[in-house]
């Protein structure tokens, strides 16, 4: 989305009205970038109630009043105004006690996050700029407009932000804005688990993951204590090159930017290495069992952070098998029969990211993982009997053989088995045949 006719028209409204209007945040700061606009946000000096009436028709939503907020959708767009504010204590960190409102974009712009996030542009496009975002763009930097640990004190998600932002846009982090949020690191516990979900999402899908998610390993461990122990932990393996941290951030980054379940599943894939670390015969490390250990404690992590149920279970299921072992199709089929073949898709690309993390040489093996994705797409062109759906009997020709309850169930997975296996071809004939002769004994 861009800023076109439609939102200078918006704009147009409230001045014709008597009011200032000005776009603010991060639809501006993309503007700058030539990046896509997401969100159309929009500072006023109207008041919320003069904000309704000249939007009387339209539909409004009260956002929040309290804090000069009001949502007016035109044309499909949402535009979130607000008053220009200053704020006053943040006792929760994360709400003000209370505002002020203001006739001047300046203070508005003076309370908020990051200089990149702190421009106003008018309809005409024209820039203001009191902290300097713009030079900020240009030379890639996030920095907190005015005292860091001001910023970072009034919303802690904050240092969860500039650590996104960082991310998302590929910038660096001014040093007096880095060691606040580290120093400060400790008040993300204050902040609800959905928004440090959100914020972490976007994190570890940046095009910047890699770097950050190492010099902000602190705030990590912070959120994910459990990610503490992988810090530094050699690996004593020919197969690493890297700690168990490293491996993991560098598996992350090692798969496209919008494939956000892969990078979940990357981002927790190894964290049950430390706690199942020992030192074989042969003098190198061994990890048996991290897979199983890795998922116990990722739906933890999951749950705690108030993921939804299907992502803990796709998820967690991808970091139980990434380190199967598949040999043939036979093995192809029946993981497939138990998974789906997206999911089997999505773990073959899980395991090539976890050795583009390795030494050079096992990179080998990622041919084979592209041979095994090729052979199931061929497996579902041909229509394959992978999943029960597909047998070529179901439950009333169990029924009908003098079967019931359970048991009906057992048989039919008996002879999905016995189809993926190849013992017994997928034809109704022989499949009731099949099992007249086991009832009968």
């Amino acid at each position: 989305m861009k800023i076109d006719d439609n939102c200078r028209g918006f704009l147009e409204k409230l001045e014709t009205a008597g009011f200032q209007a000005f776009y603010v945040g991060g639809c501006v700061r993309d503007t700058v970038m030539g990046r896509s606009v997401s969100d159309i946000d929009v500072a006023s000096d109207a008041l919320p109630e003069q904000i309704m009436s000249v939007f009387d028709g339209y539909r409004v939503i009260p956002t929040g009043l309290k804090h000069g907020t009001v949502t007016v959708v035109s044309r499909g767009v949402h535009f979130e105004i607000t008053t220009f504010r200053i704020d006053g204590d943040y006792s929760d960190s994360r709400h003000p006690d209370s505002v002020t409102f203001s006739r001047n974009i300046a203070d508005d712009l003076a309370r908020r996050d990051f200089t990149v996030n702190a421009m106003a542009m008018d309809k005409c496009g024209n820039i203001i700029d009191p902290f300097g975002g713009a030079d900020d763009i240009k030379n890639k930097i996030i920095r907190c407009v005015g005292n860091p640990v001001r910023r970072f004190s009034e919303d802690a998600l904050r240092i969860m932000r500039c650590a996104r932002f960082a991310s998302q846009l590929g910038f660096s982090v001014e040093k007096e804005t880095t060691d606040a949020a580290i120093s400060m690191k400790e008040r993300l516990n204050d902040i609800s688990r959905e928004r440090i979900r959100t914020e972490l999402d976007k994190l570890i899908c940046g095009k910047n993951a890699v770097s950050v998610l190492l010099e902000y390993r602190e705030i990590i461990g912070e959120i994910i204590p459990e990610m503490r122990q992988c810090f530094g932990f050699e690996q004593h393996s020919r197969y690493h090159r890297y700690d168990v941290y490293e491996h993991i951030v560098r598996s992350v980054g090692a798969v496209p930017e919008d494939q956000l379940i892969l990078r979940r599943a990357l981002m927790l894939h190894d964290i049950g290495k430390p706690c199942t670390f020992k030192v074989g015969e042969d003098g190198h490390g061994h990890f048996k069992g991290h897979a199983q250990a890795g998922e116990i404690m990722a739906r933890n992590i999951f749950r705690r952070l108030r993921y939804d149920n299907h992502t803990i279970d796709l998820t967690c299921m991808l970091i139980a098998r990434h380190s199967d072992k598949i040999e043939s199709e036979r093995q192809i089929k029946r993981l497939i029969s138990k998974i789906g073949t997206e999911a089997f898709v999505m773990l073959m690309e899980m395991k090539k990211a976890d050795n583009s993390a390795k030494m050079d040489f096992v990179l080998k093996e990622n041919e084979l993982f592209d041979e095994y994705i090729r052979t199931a797409r061929r497996l579902e062109e041909e229509n394959s009997c992978m999943s029960l759906s597909q047998l070529a009997v179901g439950g009333r020709d169990m029924l009908s053989l003098g079967l019931s309850g359970a048991a009906v169930g057992a048989a039919l997975n008996e002879l999905l088995d016995l189809v993926i296996d190849e013992s017994l071809p997928n034809e109704r004939s022989v499949l009731t045949g099949y099992i007249k002769g086991k009832y009968k004994k």
